[in-house]
Formats: C-alpha cells, structure tokens, sequence
C-alpha cells in the first residue's frame, strides 16, 4: 500500500485502533474537497496498533472534539513535508456542544438555544459531568 507524503496539511497520529472513523466522521472530514487519508490499524511500538488520519490541507477543527476521542493522539502540522509543529493532545477542562445531556429534566433537554457544556471531574478516567444537572456523560 502506498499512501503519499502530504506537501501540507494535517496528520492525526496515535489514534487507539478503531477510532479513526468515529472520529473522521464527528470532524466532517467527508465534506472537504482534499485528499483525506484514513490508515486503520498500523503497527505501532508503543500501542501495538494504531489509526492514522492524513489531510492534504491546512485546516482549523475542534481541538477539545480529538481530545475527547483521542486523549492521547498527536496532531502534525505539515509544511513543504516537513513537521512544523507537533500539539499533544489532553482532555479539555469543558466540553461545550460535543455532548448532550441524558437528562429529561435538564434545562438543556427542555429550552432551547442552550449549549451542551460539560465539565471534566475525573481525568483519570475521563469522566465528564454536564454543568446544569450534574448528570454524568456516557
């Protein structure tokens, strides 16, 4: 298999094997007009398998959303091939709009225009709770 090397644009490393299409998907990665190359279940030293997602383009996206995913994925920006910058990923402090409360009586299930926002509790175990009700996410 042959995957080319990008002049510019974007790889999502480290992603535990078999989240590369969940995530792919909840980043809109099908809308966009570049090549995107998603690689599933890549030898890897460190996690014996891993997921990789390649974007020939420079993009912005949701930083807290890969985090929440992948808490321990790296995004590479590429330029003229070479890596420029390297971001470690870890679990946001709030989550706004990723989520949504499971709660029938919360404000958030009965109002409209209210955003999602929860916050991380427990980072040992990424365990997120929605501001309003304290309901915990799943």
């Amino acid at each position: 298999m042959r995957i080319d090397s990008i002049k510019n644009g974007i790889v999502i490393d480290h992603i535990p094997a078999g989240k590369a299409m969940q995530l792919y998907n909840m980043l809109g990665l099908d809308a966009l007009e570049c090549p995107v190359a998603v690689l599933k279940n890549v030898y890897s030293s460190k996690l014996g398998k891993k997921d990789i997602i390649k974007i020939d383009s420079t993009m912005e996206f949701d930083m807290d959303l890969i985090s929440f995913v992948c808490p321990k994925a790296t995004v590479c920006i590429i330029r003229d091939e070479k890596v420029v910058e390297k971001k470690q990923i870890s679990l946001p402090q709030t989550l706004t709009d990723i989520l949504t409360c499971k709660n029938p009586r919360c404000i958030t299930t009965t109002e409209q225009g209210i955003h999602q926002i929860f916050r991380l509790t427990s980072p040992e175990i990424g365990e997120y709770r929605c501001i309003y009700c304290d309901t915990q996410a799943k």
